[in-house]
């Protein structure tokens, strides 16, 4: 393997890269992503790919965390809202 490329040193300006606000990076020459193109692309966790849709799984809970989300969900569900949690949770602390 050549490794000459990555032994070089950076001359990314760190600093300024750590202390730039959102709202001063500008974007205009990157493309808005397609609804076509998240069509195509391939979901990865831990860089594996993962199928799209849903599984069937069977998975004991205490019974006050079945009772709550049944209590919660209504009509919707509380499989459906047991998952919604579960989703919420990885996309807020990944």
């Amino acid at each position: 393997m050549n490794n000459s490329f990555s032994s070089k040193a950076s001359q990314t300006n760190w600093e300024r890269i750590d202390t730039i606000q959102d709202e001063n990076i500008d974007l205009s020459d990157i493309p808005e992503v397609t609804e076509e193109q998240m069509k195509n692309a391939v979901l990865r966790v831990g860089g594996k790919a993962v199928e799209r849709g849903q599984r069937r799984v069977d998975i004991f809970l205490d019974a006050f965390i079945v009772e709550y989300f049944e209590e919660k969900a209504g009509k919707q569900g509380y499989q459906a809202l047991i998952n919604q949690a579960l989703a919420d949770y990885i996309h807020n602390h990944d």
